[in-house]
């Protein structure tokens, strides 16, 4: 892994969704194999060294961006080597979040809490030393050894998300980053890699996970993915891809993800739910689990919004409902209050169990 023998076929999205223009490189990243495989990917870009992948002047907190949002995320990436790699303990979603092997999206949710970070433009950022990152969740894992007992997180596996910062099927676009994560966890008894994904990229289906990959496909009602969910593949493309995903050797979940209350939302989720029931085939049925996330939005996020998607924050942006919340990395989010929160909560746990029985909630919140 990592020294790129074969270029990776070109995927037909790739120019459509990644015009790049430029690529900001520091230069070990730059003179990596891996470095030098995604620049063969955009031969037109120009190339410029930076001195670190997080001190980009005319990126990050650069306020004149916000007019150019999907601009940026579109034509620049950078390359970066990951400094510091751990494996943070999570409980929720996984037992284990991996180190990044990419940060950043070319997709423009309005919703993601990445920019707040970055401030202003979070183009895709691709960690190069994928050697390091994977040898580290080899021992990692292995340090774990067999898993004592089922968790909310999976019946007998130490389940570890690969992409907490990025969407790992569009990262897959750029580099083999995501190829390499797949055929570490194929190798991995105890282990296995998780992400969520609103991009269809169906060129993952030939990476035989062998069931040691979770892939959560985020849904919504397409009447709020339509308005929220920027650059994505659409509602109906991804649940017509679970079957195949399924069929590919992936354990298929689902991410009803993030539940938005509006007028006629009840409506709009009763017929989602029975659209699944009705496209998804026996066999993903009796393996699929869900994820119910609420929407978590920022005060800094609807700042941004407004200077270049404003109809969002219609959807997003509600204090009538919502409050603010200390989110468990520290910084100050907004949410629905408790008891809108609960009520819609239990209200959605109704509609699943009456119209999609056979899909089990992993957790909600």
């Amino acid at each position: 892994m990592g020294a790129d023998p074969t270029p990776t076929a070109v995927h037909p999205d790739l120019s459509r969704l990644l015009p790049v223009r430029e690529i900001h490189a520091e230069p070990a990243a730059l003179a990596s194999p891996r470095g030098q495989a995604v620049l063969a990917r955009f031969p037109g870009a120009e190339v410029v060294e930076v001195a670190s992948h997080w001190q980009i002047p005319t990126l990050h907190g650069n306020a004149g961006n916000v007019d150019r949002w999907v601009r940026v995320k579109s034509e620049t990436l950078v390359l970066g080597v990951k400094k510091s790699l751990s494996a943070r303990p999570n409980g929720r979603s996984a037992n284990w979040i991996a180190p990044s092997t990419a940060n950043g999206c070319a997709m423009a949710c309005a919703y993601c809490y990445v920019p707040r970070r970055k401030g202003y433009a979070n183009p895709i950022t691709v960690f190069t030393n994928i050697e390091q990152i994977t040898g580290y969740l080899r021992r990692h894992a292995a340090r774990q050894g067999p898993k004592p007992q089922a968790d909310e997180c999976d019946p007998g596996s130490w389940v570890y998300d690969i992409g907490e910062n990025s969407d790992c099927s569009v990262d897959a676009l750029v580099s083999d980053n995501v190829a390499d994560l797949v055929a570490t966890f194929r190798d991995l008894p105890a282990a296995k890699a998780s992400f969520a994904t609103k991009f269809v990229n169906r060129q993952l289906l030939d990476l035989d996970p062998q069931g040691r990959t979770r892939i959560r496909f985020s849904v919504m009602p397409e009447a709020d993915a339509r308005v929220l969910d920027v650059r994505t593949s659409r509602v109906g493309e991804r649940i017509a891809a679970v079957d195949d995903f399924v069929a590919a050797g992936y354990e298929v979940h689902l991410n009803l993800s993030p539940v938005v209350l509006r007028d006629g939302w009840e409506v709009d989720w009763t017929q989602l739910l029975q659209r699944l029931d009705d496209e998804l085939s026996p066999e993903a049925k009796a393996q699929a689990a869900a994820e119910v996330i609420m929407l978590t939005h920022n005060r800094e996020l609807h700042e941004v919004n407004l200077g270049w998607h404003p109809r969002a924050e219609e959807l997003l942006w509600r204090p009538d409902l919502q409050q603010p919340k200390r989110s468990q990395n520290g910084q100050w989010n907004v949410r629905y209050r408790n008891d809108v929160k609960r009520a819609g909560l239990d209200r959605l746990q109704t509609l699943i169990a009456r119209w999609t029985p056979w899909l089990r909630v992993r957790y909600a919140f």
